[in-house]
């Protein structure tokens, strides 16, 4: 039988289910899934945002190198685009920071399907 069948905790205060939880992540046979910790709350939040932020960046970065690869857009486009793409790439670096967080904080691992980014 799994932890999750054998221990039931019904209440409506988060500090009571965190403290279960955290008698679980003690436990060997089961590793922590999340971290409940009030004060992170805004950095694992500011994370998770930041993460699928750079991942949309980086998507746009791809498809513009397609378009500029295959000629269908024009010099000043081309200067546009890389502008918009560097000041993205900035603002990311600069929040990153104000979170402080690691470029590799940005990298969520998905298990078996590898690194996000």
């Amino acid at each position: 039988m799994d932890w999750v069948d054998r221990e039931r905790v019904e209440s409506s205060n988060l500090n009571d289910f965190a403290r279960v939880m955290d008698a679980r992540a003690a436990s060997p046979s089961c590793a922590p899934r999340m971290n409940l910790d009030c004060k992170n709350v805004k950095n694992g939040l500011g994370q998770l945002v930041l993460t699928l932020v750079k991942l949309l960046h980086e998507l746009l970065e791809k498809q513009a190198i397609r378009r500029i690869d295959a000629g269908h857009l024009t010099d000043a486009e081309i200067e546009r685009v890389g502008l918009t793409l560097m000041r993205q790439a900035q603002e990311i670096d600069r929040l990153r920071k104000e979170f402080h967080l690691e470029e590799e904080d940005l990298n969520l691992d998905l298990g078996p399907l590898g690194k996000l980014l």
